[in-house]
């Protein structure tokens, strides 16, 4: 009987096994379920696609970065000069013409650099913010360099202003090196071709820099009207601080303006950084002295010229003793307790040892280096003691008499005057000698010097027209280039100083989903692990 209990129960629990196949084969039938259901769910929401891709690019909207700020544009536009003017050139037809470079030798320089064969070019600055904008570029170092070109006719020296302006730009620095201009004297002679240092001049204004000597030149040749000769006289050095103007390698618009008034300013991107008269801040001055020294007259042989002199009636005391020292031994001293007369204060190197190679016979009887004495480091002092000196009290040394007042002198000698042969007084030094052409002549270590907008006019307003549509336009380029720059800079700091925040959410979902994760197979999974498990 029991044999058939047992029988049957082990028939139904295999008939039970061979029904659950099937499920125990299933993956996970719970997830199946579930995903069934949320299949379901999917198919009955219509909007639940398009909501789960609004996520996606909502978040990927918030891991792209925003954009980059953009330099705003700047237009260039050659400028027109709108007004009177003897000159006005912007080089942006690209070419030299009307400009000659000069084929003439330098005199008094060696022959391999005398030739003025320094290379120029029309092109864009290296850096250029304004695309188009072309200048004259001196394009050779260590060389000589020479070109010119006439004006639109000669400017003479009447009652109206004088205005010489121009850019400067020092793309690569400048070590030494000018880059000034000459405005080149109406002559018969004057020949661009041969174009040199010599040529004669009516002034000369720019910068001009060597070493940490920072320059900004103006110098007129005035012409002596009793001996006809030229002479040439130098502004007073700007109180300005210069050196920005030649390191930044920035545009800088130089202007000078003359007046007929004998008054003068230099400037530099329209700020005023030197002026002055004609009469009184020249170097030297314009007109002459009245009276000079006279070359013929002589001091007097006789003539004293001593304000003070010994007392001849004074006499040295008795008990003047001359022979006394300076320094005697002081009696008060007392040798320090502890003192090792015995013990040197150096003694030779015990641990010294001879040099193989010491030949007695050639370098004299080896004696170790000499070291200090170390029994003298904790004692007060070693060897013979000896009292230190001090000032003689009674010293007086060589006696002199004493000084009294000259009852003889004169005074300093000076030379008579008498009236300057030579003198002359030329209250009108504005009217210089007309000109008729402008230059450069320079030399210069370092290259790609830029020049552009040469403006030549007699009406300020014109100048000042010009420089903002030529300068003004490169300023504000420059300008606009380093705010960019700026926020960029800013921009990139900000930005790296930002969290990752897609990185934040990704281990915030990793948190939330290890949170939800039942730590082991419900009791449905179990209980059919366990049946099905062989």
């Amino acid at each position: 009987m029991d044999q058939k209990i047992r029988f049957l129960v082990l028939l139904a629990a295999g008939l039970l096994c061979l029904n659950l196949i099937p499920i125990c084969w299933a993956e996970d039938p719970v997830e199946d379920v579930l995903q069934e259901d949320l299949d379901v769910e999917d198919e009955l929401d219509p909007g639940f696609v398009g909501a789960e891709e609004d996520e996606e690019l909502e978040g990927d909207l918030q891991d792209e970065a925003p954009p980059t700020p953009k330099t705003p544009p700047v237009t260039y536009k050659a400028p027109e000069p709108m007004g009177e003017h003897y000159m006005a050139e912007s080089f942006d037809r690209g070419t030299l013409d009307g400009w000659v470079m000069s084929s003439a030798k330098k005199e008094d320089a060696d022959e391999d650099i005398a030739k003025y064969d320094g290379k120029w070019a029309v092109e864009e600055m290296k850096d250029s913010k304004l695309p188009g904008d072309k200048g004259l570029v001196l394009k050779s170092r260590a060389k000589h360099h020479a070109i010119s070109t006439l004006l639109l006719r000669p400017f003479t020296f009447t009652t109206k202003p004088l205005i010489v302006q121009y850019e400067v730009s020092f793309q690569s620095g400048i070590d030494c090196g000018g880059a000034y201009v000459k405005l080149l004297s109406q002559t018969p002679d004057l020949d661009l071709d041969q174009f040199v240092d010599r040529t004669p001049y009516t002034i000369m204004f720019g910068p001009d820099k060597c070493g940490e000597d920072y320059k900004l030149h103006f110098i007129f040749r005035h012409k002596n009207p009793k001996t006809g000769e030229y002479e040439e006289k130098h502004a007073k050095k700007p109180d300005a601080d210069l050196r920005t103007y030649y390191t930044d390698k920035k545009t800088h618009l130089y202007t000078l303006v003359l007046n007929p008034d004998n008054t003068f300013e230099v400037l530099v991107d329209q700020t005023v950084v030197n002026s002055g008269s004609l009469l009184s801040d020249m170097t030297p001055p314009v007109n002459p002295p009245a009276e000079i020294e006279d070359p013929e007259d002589h001091k007097p042989e006789d003539w004293d010229e001593r304000p003070k002199i010994q007392d001849p009636t004074a006499t040295k005391p008795d008990d003047w003793d001359e022979d006394a020292a300076a320094q005697i031994p002081d009696e008060a001293a007392v040798k320090p307790d502890g003192w090792l007369d015995e013990e040197p204060e150096y003694i030779g190197d015990p641990a010294a040892v001879r040099p193989d190679d010491w030949d007695e016979d050639m370098d004299g009887e080896w004696e170790a280096p000499q070291i200090p004495n170390p029994a003298c480091e904790a004692a007060p002092g070693c060897g013979t003691w000896k009292r230190p000196m001090i000032d003689n009290p009674n010293y007086k040394g060589k006696w002199k008499p004493p000084m009294i007042d000259n009852p003889n002198y004169q005074g300093i000698w000076k030379p008579r005057k008498i009236p300057n042969p030579a003198y002359f007084e030329d209250l009108q030094p504005f009217k210089m000698t007309p000109f008729s052409a402008v230059g450069l002549e320079l030399w210069s270590m370092t290259s790609d010097i830029f020049f552009d907008n040469f403006m030549i006019t007699d009406d300020r307003n014109t100048a000042d027209r010009w420089a903002n549509d030529g300068w003004g336009l490169k300023k504000a380029a420059e300008s606009a280039a380093e705010s960019a720059a700026a926020s960029a800079a800013e921009y990139k700091k900000t930005d790296e100083a930002q969290p990752d925040v897609k990185e934040e959410e990704e281990e915030e979902e990793a948190e939330e989903a290890e949170e939800a994760e039942p730590s082991g197979p419900g009791g449905y999974q179990l209980w059919l692990q366990l049946l099905c498990r062989p």
